[in-house]
């Protein structure tokens, strides 16, 4: 079964100012004073008018702009890019491809080893699902890669601290070898 993310009229009116502003006017918020510049925590970023899923923290790094930044969509349809020409400037604007949500910017300089785009986000175009809500809110479908990476890395993590303890062993001299 395939979700519709079409936005409607109710939904516009469950938006706070900034968030109207932002998604529906093409605004952008302030650097370092928007909800998700520094959230660290697993999981989904949807469009805040459809909840469509866009971004998730896998994918997201510490651009130093100040908003939150990520290497790629969750999927490649769940975005378009437009030119822009405001601000006597050519961008690329990103738009949710579901809602035509507003939500920031694209640049040429993200992480070469992971493309080097850097999709530029407003926090206030985004609503965030932690994974441990992901079920519960109907984004289920992608708990999965969170659970590998987390299993992954908990076995990286607990294989380093065996290699560590037997070291530690190792190099213990031997009660009375003085």
């Amino acid at each position: 079964m395939t979700r519709s993310y079409a936005k409607d009229s109710e939904q516009l009116k469950n938006l706070t100012a900034e968030q109207y502003r932002v998604t529906q006017k093409e605004g952008t918020e302030r650097a370092f004073d928007n909800e998700y510049w520094d959230n660290h925590e697993p999981g989904l970023y949807v469009d805040v008018v459809t909840g469509q899923p866009l971004f998730s923290s896998l994918d997201k790094f510490e651009s130093h702009s100040g908003w939150p930044s990520f290497t790629r969509p969750v999927d490649s349809t769940s975005v378009v890019q437009k030119r822009d020409f405001s601000h006597l400037m050519v961008r690329t604007e990103v738009r949710s491809s579901g809602g035509d949500s507003h939500l920031g910017h694209l640049f040429k300089d993200g992480p070469k080893d992971q493309g080097g785009l850097r999709y530029c986000m407003n926090s206030a175009a985004l609503r965030f699902v932690p994974v441990d809500r992901l079920e519960a809110e109907g984004y289920g479908e992608y708990r999965a890669q969170f659970h590998t990476t987390t299993q992954s890395d908990n076995t990286q993590s607990d294989s380093a601290q065996s290699d560590s303890a037997q070291s530690d062993t190792a190099s213990t001299p031997d009660e009375g070898a003085q």
